[in-house]
């Protein structure tokens, strides 16, 4: 028989490495391509694009999936009520979250052919490159703050 206390506990760290995974992706990720993108050097943000593309696949996507089927776990196993005020929070910012990452994978998908293209062809990087590096950017900022606060609300508890 399983023992609901190791259960928990391996759950948890699951938990914490799949968010530590999912955060740390992102903001290395985005730390990167914002940079890339500012210094203007074509080929530098057409390597650092593809291979933030290929970190979103990896790491994003598997722990954005991974992160609410270990959360709703533990609050199985912790007895907690899905309706409490910091659980309810956490998932509608989780949602915001994700509605902010999901138009930013679009994005990067576009800049990263942007910036190919603009290797190949030995050109500067299309006026659209900079329209969807705005929008990036303008969806970064939420998403980073909605994760900070999901981080508070899952190590307060606050009820």
């Amino acid at each position: 028989m399983a023992d609901p206390v190791v259960d928990y506990v391996v759950v948890k760290w699951l938990h914490i490495v799949s968010s530590t995974l999912l955060f740390g992706t992102g903001i290395g990720s985005a730390w990167y391509m914002l940079f890339a993108s500012i210094s203007r050097d074509v080929r530098a943000i057409a390597v650092v694009t593809r291979n933030v593309v290929t970190a979103d696949w990896l790491f994003t996507a598997t722990t954005a999936v991974l992160q609410p089927a270990t959360g709703f776990y533990m609050i199985h196993l912790a007895g907690y009520p899905l309706h409490s005020p910091w659980i309810m929070w956490s998932i509608a910012i989780y949602i915001l979250a994700g509605a902010c990452w999901l138009p930013v994978v679009w994005l990067q998908i576009r800049m990263r052919d942007l910036a190919a293209q603009a290797v190949r062809t030995d050109a500067p990087l299309a006026p659209q490159y900079w329209r969807y590096f705005k929008i990036w950017v303008a969806l970064g900022v939420p998403a980073f703050a909605a994760f900070i606060v999901i981080f508070w609300l899952m190590v307060a508890k606050p009820m």
